[in-house]
């Protein structure tokens, strides 16, 4: 299962239709929680997901419509007794905002949550989905854009297995070794490229937003504001749905989707037009709350 559960898609202001940030990546095992409003813990009630799965929570910066629901997330976490770690990346230079969030009231605190500041020009980390990197991103505050990638691996062809006569153990032995006696991996395999995904919320646009963005099958990115106020969105560190567009055609996106919505737009449709005529030719989403992405099909191998 690999999808995007969308649980908020405002930006400073939730509306009647639109709560707080709040984005859940399904990604077989790894469960991560991006951005955490206010309101994310109904938000995941009504969308019938538990905080059992979380294995990390990314935070982008400390902006109470990104992070203000991240106390409610750690207490249930607790309260559900969570049995594995939940390790939470946020940028190191907000840790007296964290601390705050952390224990923002009392509470039985008996989860295993793991701090993991980010600090510098960039952070990496080994995850089971594959590795997790975050950029720094231009706003008022510091901020991080996060990117996930899967390693390109192998796909076994059973016909060629079985002509070759491997089966059983010996097929993990040739996975693990490149060669079971005279059968070599590539006589019996093709390539799978790995799948990837990124998260862009506030920021203007920088080198980083196209190094996050560059090739994923799935990008999440800010589209605050429409080009009518393209220059309001440039002055407080936000992109518009036309820049936004034009990130994921030069980037190479496969799947774009379109979210953090200011309230003081009524018809959403305006963010899919305004993207589509910057030339992205890709697939378009326009978030909405409680909605779910499907992370695109595995590209073939040798195909972009």
């Amino acid at each position: 299962m690999r999808e995007l559960v969308v649980l908020g898609t405002a930006s400073q202001v939730p509306t009647r239709h639109r709560n707080h940030n709040g984005y859940l990546l399904r990604w077989d095992d790894e469960v991560i929680l991006f951005d955490p409003g206010e309101g994310t813990q109904r938000q995941m009630l009504m969308a019938g997901l538990a905080v059992t799965p979380i294995r990390r929570v990314c935070i982008t910066h400390f902006h109470g419509d990104h992070s203000l629901g991240l106390p409610g997330i750690l207490q249930r976490i607790s309260l559900d007794k969570v049995p594995h770690p939940v390790t939470i990346h946020y940028p190191a230079a907000g840790q007296e905002f964290y601390d705050r969030l952390r224990h923002a009231t009392s509470y039985w605190d008996n989860a295993d949550i793991v701090a993991s500041p980010i600090e510098g020009a960039s952070f990496s980390v080994p995850t089971s989905a594959g590795r997790l990197t975050a950029l720094p991103l231009s706003h008022s505050l510091p901020t991080y854009g996060y990117r996930l990638d899967e390693p390109a691996g192998r796909r076994m062809l059973p016909s060629l297995l079985a002509a070759h006569g491997i089966a059983g153990a010996a097929v993990g032995a040739l996975q693990r070794t490149g060669r079971v006696g005279d059968v070599t991996l590539d006589q019996v395999s093709v390539d799978r490229p790995g799948q990837s995904f990124a998260f862009i919320m506030d920021t203007g646009l920088c080198d980083s937003v196209l190094e996050l963005a560059a090739g994923v099958d799935l990008l999440v990115i800010e589209s605050t504001f429409l080009t009518e106020d393209a220059t309001l969105a440039a002055m407080v560190g936000h992109l518009t749905a036309a820049q936004a567009g034009a990130v994921a055609r030069q980037a190479g996106v496969r799947k774009l989707v379109l979210t953090h919505f200011s309230q003081r737009y009524s018809d959403a449709s305006r963010f899919l037009d305004e993207a589509r005529q910057s030339g992205f030719e890709g697939e378009i989403v326009i978030a909405e709350d409680l909605g779910r992405v499907p992370v695109p099909p595995r590209r073939t191998a040798g195909v972009a």
